[in-house]
């Protein structure tokens, strides 16, 4: 009979799986320059971006509002290791294909006032992920790891993110009509 302990760790070894696969498989594309898969690649991962945000901003703050305390907790702590690392990989993913894509279809110039709108969206969407909730993942991280958690806190932070995480879906739907118009050909030439 084997014993089975339960694993507590909140980041798990297999946490790395959610930034090596995408990371590679991306690497890879990038490295073939196949513009089709390029373009699948990046408009997947920024789909997946775009949803996950929209799911987070509209469906998941306002069940966390109604959850008891423990429950939201129990919610969070399972939640938070996978957002942690895969949000940033598949944001970074999705910026540096769009920015590969747009560079072999030789679009990718600081001269083109549209380029320059979508360089600032997502220097906007940077800088709410990297510097609003990465910070705020890894609080509640260390939070949760403390023998006695400040669960308020870890409330408070997860709800800041999950209500950004709808502003940061706007931006992200700016920045996708401005792509869906230069892939079509439209914006260019108006500017």
């Amino acid at each position: 009979m084997q014993n089975t302990i339960e694993d507590n760790r909140i980041i798990k070894p297999a946490s790395s799986l959610i930034v090596i696969t995408p990371a590679s498989l991306t690497t890879v594309v990038i490295l073939l320059r196949n513009l089709t898969i390029l373009d699948y690649t990046h408009v997947l991962l920024g789909g997946t971006w775009t949803g996950i945000d929209l799911f987070m901003g509209l469906v998941m703050s306002r069940v966390m509002i109604k959850m008891s305390p423990g429950a939201r907790i129990e919610l969070i702590k399972r939640l938070v290791p996978m957002m942690l690392f895969f949000m940033p990989t598949i944001a970074s993913l999705a910026i540096t294909a769009g920015i590969y894509l747009a560079s072999y279809e030789g679009l990718f110039k600081l001269s083109y006032p549209v380029i320059i709108a979508a360089g600032i969206i997502v220097l906007i969407l940077v800088a709410i992920g990297f510097g609003v909730f990465l910070p705020n993942e890894l609080r509640i991280l260390l939070e949760l790891r403390k023998n006695s958690p400040n669960t308020g806190k870890i409330s408070r932070l997860a709800m800041i993110n999950f209500r950004l995480s709808g502003v940061q879906a706007a931006f992200q739907f700016a920045i996708i009509f401005i792509m869906a118009n230069i892939a079509m050909g439209n914006l260019l030439l108006r500017f």
